[in-house]
Parts: C-alpha cells; structure tokens; sequence
C-alpha cells in the first residue's frame, strides 16, 4: 500500500500515546481523520473514537498501512510482540518513531523490513499536560527529513532536543526519570510544612506553586540557577542556613550520584539485563 501523507500511527493509546493524540488535534497538525491509534479492547477503542473523533482500532497491522509516520508507544516489555507484527509489513517510505524507554535504535532496525527510518525518543511524564521535554536521536536509516517529522509531532506535547544515541541514557535518568525528583523533594518539602504546623492543603499549595514559579523564572527569564539562588539568598537570612544544612547533609553530591545510577541502569535494560 502507497503511504499517505500526513497519515499517522500511533501504536499503543496510554498515557503517553493518548497525550500525544491530543496535541496532535489541539495544535492543529493534523486531523481526527488523519490519525488512527491502536488498544488492547474494543471499549477503550470506542472510548478514543468517541473522545477524539480518531480511528481505533485493535490491529497494529491494519493501523501501519499506508501511515507516513509510526508512534510506538506500547511499553517495552510489549516491544518484541509488537514488531513481530509489524516489522515485515513495514517500508522504507515510512518513519518510524520509538518513545519505549530503553529499546535502541539497532534492535528496533534489526526488527524491521531493511532500510526503515527510525527515530528514537525518550519523552517524559509532562508531556501529558503539553509541558514535557523529549530528546530523539537518529537511526542508521533516519536522515533530517525523519528527524524533522519527528520533532515537528512531539513539539506538541513539549519541547525537543537532539542528541547522538550515546546519550539517551543520560537524557533517561535526567529528564525522563527527573519528575520523580521533583516529586520526591516536593513530597519532602510539603511535610516540612506540615512538621512547622501548617494545613496538608496549604503546605501543599506552598510548594507546588513554588515549583512552578521558580520552572518559569527559569525557563522564560533565562535565569541561571545559580543567579536565582544567590536573588534569594541574603547575608546572614534564612534561606543560607537552609543552604547550608543542605549542604551539609550532601544533596547536591546525592543527586549527582543518583542520576549515574539512573543512566546506568538506562544502560543495562538497553542491554537487555533483567
């Protein structure tokens, strides 16, 4: 079957997949009838067709055909069923793009009809609410053209950056598992709050809000971190003795070591280790 332009696949509706649909729609690149998602049951395929005005359906096989670009979003341990299906099926003419954490982008190729395009990238949990970061490298057989396709779909769940395969695992244990940090020192700081007598709901509010504010200054105003902290540090104040306990206490060196067990542990599912 020729592949039609501007048709896209996206293998396996979770959480991901479903995040990437919609902004897919609600950025206007492409058209309800311009997509078609794949699930495991027929309910939840109704459910997408109804909420989304999509095709569902629950052939991976039948969603490939004539797709200009294909999403697998079904989780690793699903990968290998998953190409088993689709791998023969699938040409050069089509763009493949992996967001599975850890699969690289030889085995996905060894999988496949020859000289399929891939494109590897490693999103993360904002990306449901349109603020996510993903890195994406390129496959043996992805050119500019696959990456820009590429980067123009996940643009509209967040930004994107490139990067050499090399260092997919360093973007895993930095951004892809960086939310679950910042949850940790959020959960940390809000029962802070709660130990110097404040309500669960305020303590909460606090934090939150802090996070996110302080995201912005980074972000929008371009602010160094390090600029920021010595804003809000004064002279003999507060916030240096919270510094230095911190300090004190290693946390600058426990995230740097934490981080490293992250990548390389990106690295031994990447090798296959269990």
């Amino acid at each position: 079957m020729a592949v039609e332009p501007r048709r896209v696949a996206i293998l396996g509706a979770g959480t991901i997949g479903e995040s990437l649909l919609r902004g897919l729609l609600s950025g206007g690149w492409r058209e309800p009838g311009e997509l078609v998602v794949t699930v495991r049951d027929e309910d939840r395929a109704a459910e997408l067709a109804e909420r989304h005005g999509v095709r569902a359906t629950l052939s991976n096989t039948e969603a490939v055909a004539g797709a200009e670009l294909i999403v697998i979003a079904v989780k690793p341990q699903d990968f290998d069923t998953l190409l088993g299906e689709i791998g023969g099926v699938l040409t050069p003419e089509q763009t493949v793009l992996s967001v599975a954490a850890a699969i690289p982008t030889a085995t996905i190729e060894s999988k496949v009809t020859p000289g399929v395009p891939v494109v590897r990238a490693m999103p993360n949990r904002p990306a449901t609410v349109h603020e996510g970061i993903a890195g994406i490298c390129a496959g043996a057989h992805a050119g500019e053209e696959h990456l820009r396709l590429a980067e123009e779909a996940l643009s509209h769940v967040g930004a994107v950056v490139e990067v050499p395969e090399r260092y997919m695992d360093a973007v895993t244990a930095v951004s892809g598992s960086g939310p679950a940090y910042f949850a940790l020192l959020a959960e940390a700081m809000i029962e802070a709050g709660i130990l110097l007598g404040l309500s669960r709901e305020i303590s909460t509010q606090l934090v939150v809000q802090t996070m996110f504010g302080t995201a912005r200054l980074l972000r929008d105003e371009g602010i160094h971190p390090v600029e920021l902290r010595e804003q809000v540090t004064s002279p003999g104040g507060t916030t240096i003795r919270a510094i230095r306990e911190l300090e004190l206490a290693g946390v600058r060196a426990a995230f740097l070591n934490a981080i490293e067990a992250a990548m390389e542990r990106s690295r031994e599912l990447a090798a296959g280790e269990p």
